[in-house]
């Protein structure tokens, strides 16, 4: 199984960027898709954004056209950039990965097995 450790959040402007990373140790990530959820104080985790083994992506509504997922499978690792960030973006993100070759649509919370522990990002001026 796959260990996942999430860096990179931290407080940023409205309008402004940051980018997380999500670094795998235990297995390579090749053959594992990757999401992004994120969960408000208060509210429900929510998928942001999915990577499959064959690069396709999805992204929410809410982020769509602002947010950039990418992986560097040399590098064992998953990024999210996020760019015009808005002070609704503020949340815990936590990266995690399905089973390997996992058919996997929408990121659904059940779908995803190996869990980081999750980095702050607030949007605040």
């Amino acid at each position: 199984q796959v260990q996942l450790v999430e860096s990179g959040g931290g407080l940023a402007q409205p309008g402004g960027s940051l980018r997380l990373s999500c670094a795998a140790s235990g297995n390579t990530l090749d053959d594992y898709p990757i999401a992004w959820f994120r969960q408000a104080p208060g509210k429900e985790r929510e998928g942001v954004s999915s990577i499959r083994p064959d690069g396709s992506t999805y992204y929410s509504e809410s982020v769509k056209g602002r947010f950039t997922i990418s992986r560097d499978n040399a590098k064992n690792t998953v990024y999210l950039q996020m760019n015009n960030v808005v002070s609704e973006d503020t949340a815990v993100y936590y990266c995690a990965a399905a089973r390997p070759r996992a058919r996997v649509g929408l990121p659904r919370v059940q779908d995803y097995v190996s869990w980081g522990q999750g980095t702050q990002v607030t949007v605040s001026s």
